[in-house]
């Protein structure tokens, strides 16, 4: 069996050239090629990276899924989510390389003509059984067919003498036990070497700029720790509800959603201990390592909330959509306390916060630093360190100054490294496309292994049962608000967290 071996990023800090190997004559299939997010993502992310001359020189993309399209039919759908400034020429040449294949999820035959697709390219081409070749198959799928899709591959279109390569998405089960019999039996399929378990954002520019932020700068890790920092902060906003999708959500709700992965991912990122070196399992060691001292989630540190409809009518409520329950208690909005029990962190609260309907859209990161030990100045608000992922990159320092002029009065102000002004000529890519890359690369370091998803559901699994046992009423919180009643006092009663006066509010650059 060919083996893929996990490459380094590494090569980011050295400045080496991150393009897949150009070379080697690649096939990416993408499975539920018809579904939303391979038309929305996975596509308008393969043309960014063939439109960057990213992709490799003999690439071929095969579309499948179960609908019966031509292929001017899929042409048109794979390029719908495409960007209006996106070139004629460009788009042209791409969907040169895209073909299109149908058929079901549970037939063989189906996959034996999918199989012969791809050998049928690869004869074409030139491109013979000894030579190097990877194969890329990307489930962009619901859950309920990964198993299914994964062990049709295995038997009718694996292919011995190239490099496998399986991409999953997320939700990676529905708690602890759901999670391991997946893993269970995507592992007696493909070595782990072999998948890729994706969550965008791993992706995101300032997710994957935590590393180099903390450990290239020594004033930022000679603080990173509990006799410096008093609370930090991970928040998620969205300022749109379900928007058509309740009924798949009702399934997951909030916290499965957003939180066991992507926000309990950036913790892991966040807390970690300095790796031995910036290789994938030395990064994913770290993390996990991490999620191991993170003690399971307690009903009394968790606040659950469920968005209703507007005042004036104008935005509907979470049970308002017809494919929703309407005696459902699926949080749209949850904010709890965690804690990590190691030398690093015992003793400081980590708040991670998610929530639809709310009013802005935002995801940052906010590590509020403990009071100043000294009376010269008394009063002072707390510095903070705030990395903002989206929807604008910015880093920025709130930071005490003496107000300009014969004034003696302090105020607060920041140190400001915001991306559109600094980096303003440089295009900063799709998250799905980095990953895409690393997957093309073999680099598993934004990935997630089975051992972090493990932990990651160990954490949540008690919570989430007790919920869905006891049928916990989440809070209601009107559309476009900050969430319900409490929010604040929440945060400030549970984790310390204090307030910066109200005088003080970071713009982001226009």
């Amino acid at each position: 069996m060919s083996k893929s071996p996990s490459t380094s990023f590494a090569s980011l800090a050295c400045g080496i050239d991150r393009a897949a190997k150009n070379d080697v004559p690649t096939t990416i299939v993408v499975f539920g090629a018809s579904g939303d997010l391979a038309k929305k993502k996975t596509f308008p992310a393969l043309f960014h990276l063939f439109e960057q001359g990213l992709l490799p020189k003999r690439v071929s993309i095969i579309g499948y899924a179960r609908t019966q399209m031509t292929i001017d039919e899929f042409h048109k759908r794979a390029t719908s989510h495409f960007s209006p400034d996106a070139k004629k020429d460009s788009v042209a040449a791409f969907l040169k390389v895209c073909n299109y294949v149908s058929g079901k999820y549970d037939v063989d035959a189906d996959f034996q003509a999918l199989r012969s697709e791809i050998d049928g390219h690869e004869r074409a081409a030139n491109i013979s059984n000894e030579c190097e070749r990877i194969h890329v198959y990307y489930m962009a799928l619901p859950p309920s067919v990964f198993v299914d899709v994964a062990g049709q591959i295995k038997r009718n279109v694996y292919d011995e003498t190239c490099t496998n390569r399986v991409v999953i998405e997320k939700p990676f089960g529905h708690d602890l036990e759901s999670s391991r019999k997946l893993s269970h039996d995507i592992g007696a399929l493909f070595d782990e070497a072999e998948v890729f378990r994706i969550d965008h954002y791993l992706g995101k520019e300032m997710v994957k700029n935590i590393l180099s932020l903390r450990f290239a700068n020594v004033f930022y890790e000679a603080v990173w720790n509990r006799h410096y920092i008093s609370n930090i902060q991970i928040t998620f906003k969205e300022p749109f509800g379900t928007e058509g999708r309740g009924g798949y959500f009702d399934e997951f709700g909030i916290i499965r959603d957003v939180m066991q992965n992507h926000l309990l991912q950036v913790l892991s990122i966040v807390a970690m201990n300095q790796p031995q070196s910036l290789g994938a399992e030395d990064v994913r060691d770290r993390k996990t390592e991490v999620l191991r001292r993170i003690l399971p989630l307690q009903l009394e540190d968790t606040m659950l909330g469920q968005y209703v409809g507007t005042k004036d009518g104008s935005k509907p409520g979470y049970k308002d959509d017809d494919t929703v329950p309407k005696n459902s208690i699926t949080p749209t909005f949850a904010q709890c306390v965690l804690h990590v029990d190691n030398d690093r962190w015992r003793g400081v609260p980590w708040v991670i916060k998610a929530g639809k309907a709310l009013d802005e859209a935002k995801m940052l990161i906010r590590i509020q630093f403990k009071d100043m030990p000294n009376a010269l100045f008394p009063k002072l608000a707390r510095n903070e360190l705030v990395i903002q992922v989206s929807p604008k990159e910015a880093v920025y320092i709130k930071t005490i100054v003496k107000e300009p002029g014969l004034s003696t009065s302090l105020a607060m102000s920041e140190l400001d490294l915001s991306y559109k002004t600094r980096y303003h000529d440089v295009k900063i890519p799709d998250a799905y496309a980095t990953l895409i890359l690393d997957v093309l690369n073999g680099d598993h370091s934004n990935f997630v292994r089975s051992d972090e998803l493990d932990e990651a559901w160990r954490i949540f699994t008690p919570l989430l049962h007790q919920i869905e046992k006891e049928h916990v009423q989440p809070m209601p919180y009107e559309y476009g608000s900050k969430g319900p009643d409490g929010v604040y006092q929440f945060v400030e009663n549970r984790a310390g967290y204090k307030r910066t006066s109200l005088e003080y509010h970071w713009e982001a650059p226009q």
